[in-house]
């Protein structure tokens, strides 16, 4: 890869993710907290030296990054292969609701989470796939030190192709909503940055 330095930040808090809902490719929209969120990434961004700011197509990535792209005076690229890892028919649903209409499913995830695919939906060896599109298109631009705003599932897949992790090592990575990793792809160096 031809980057330098690609900034991962996930989108601000929404209500979904104050239920403890399964959002994929659903979208909710940002809580109080979330636009504090898209606030502080938009501050940290003005602080970066940025030649590109990328998002998901899916609502609460883009208004979190539209935020940033006007912080830093850049127009906004949707790459639609930067969407959320697809929930399937377990979208829009709580942990306990998904365990009562798919019983032992996510027993079956916890075995083999890289190959286990949703109802209906994807795997993260899918969302694998689409990363490697996702960073292929961003480098296609001549980018070398994008902001890149998506979602957490996704986003450990970004990480696991910038840094060639292990797909295992890649899954176990949390990502807050205020904080950014600063990822240099050629020494493999992941920092995190509070926004």
């Amino acid at each position: 890869m031809t980057f330098e330095t690609v900034y991962l930040a996930r989108h601000g808090r929404t209500r979904w993710n104050e239920e403890h809902r399964r959002q994929g490719q659903l979208d909710s929209p940002l809580t109080a907290a979330g636009e504090g969120h898209a606030a502080g990434l938009a501050r940290l961004a003005a602080t970066l030296d940025l030649d590109l700011v990328a998002s998901s197509p899916i609502g609460r990535a883009r208004s979190t990054a539209i935020v940033c792209a006007d912080a830093v005076g850049m127009s906004l690229m949707i790459v639609d292969e930067l969407a959320e890892v697809h929930h399937g028919r377990m979208a829009g649903l709580t942990t306990t609701e998904a365990d009562t209409r798919f019983p032992g499913a996510l027993d079956e995830r916890s075995r083999n989470k890289y190959r286990w695919r949703f109802p209906g939906g994807e795997s993260y060896a899918d969302a694998d796939e689409r990363a490697a599109v996702a960073l292929g298109r961003i480098q296609d631009t001549g980018a070398r030190q994008p902001l890149i705003i998506s979602h957490e599932m996704i986003g450990r897949m970004l990480l696991r192709n910038l840094v060639d992790a292990d797909p295992d090592d890649a899954l176990s990575v949390q990502q807050p909503h205020d904080v950014v990793f600063r990822v240099e792809p050629l020494s493999g160096r992941v920092t995190e940055l509070r926004s």
